[in-house]
């Protein structure tokens, strides 16, 4: 294996292994030896790389917030309408709700973080603001605040009914009432 310079990739593997680790076993299993093997580097590596567990968590689930942020950007930057972006908010939550199971456990373990810990209510509350932030292009800011929480709650909702989430017409009416004060 590699050392040091000559593995560039090094940090992003172990911030990658953070988060699947996080995924499969939750936060409270995070060590530094059991996201090194997973990672597959020595174990010094991590004390290189990151400060300590926290550094390393706050790393892994700004990484992730990125993700989900460049999700959001990925639908709205094209829009170019507060109609259109109605449309795209709900193709969101569909994707969102119906995308890999292990977003929606990272999230509410960041959210789990963030209830507890000051340091992680500042991550998420950067994450909200970019995401309202794009919101904001279509709409008002107290719609786009509505609108994001209703994004995510309506994304958790569809992806735990196991027995028959709801559909895109339900979704789309929910989105048009919190929006119909915007033109």
């Amino acid at each position: 294996m590699a050392t040091g310079h000559a593995d560039p990739q090094r940090r992003e593997r172990i911030l990658a292994a953070t988060l699947d680790h996080i995924a499969e076993e939750g936060v409270a299993g995070v060590s530094h030896r059991k996201i090194a093997a997973r990672a597959s580097v020595p174990l010094g590596s991590m004390t290189y790389h990151f400060e300590g567990i926290d550094d390393l968590l706050r790393q892994a689930f700004t990484r992730f917030a990125d993700h989900i942020v460049a999700v959001f950007e990925e639908y709205l930057e094209p829009v170019g309408s507060p109609e259109e972006a109605r449309e795209a908010v709900t193709d969101l939550v569909h994707t969102l709700s119906e995308g890999p199971r292990r977003d929606l456990v990272l999230t509410q373990e960041l959210y789990t973080l963030a209830a507890r810990r000051p340091e992680y209510q500042e991550l998420t509350q950067t994450w909200m603001r970019r995401s309202r932030h794009l919101l904001e292009r279509y709409f008002d800011p107290d719609t786009a605040r509505q609108l994001d929480a209703l994004i995510e709650g309506l994304t958790l909702h569809r992806a735990l009914d196991n027995g028959a989430p709801h559909g895109r017409d339900l979704t789309s009416r929910a989105v048009h009432r919190i929006t119909a004060a915007t033109p």
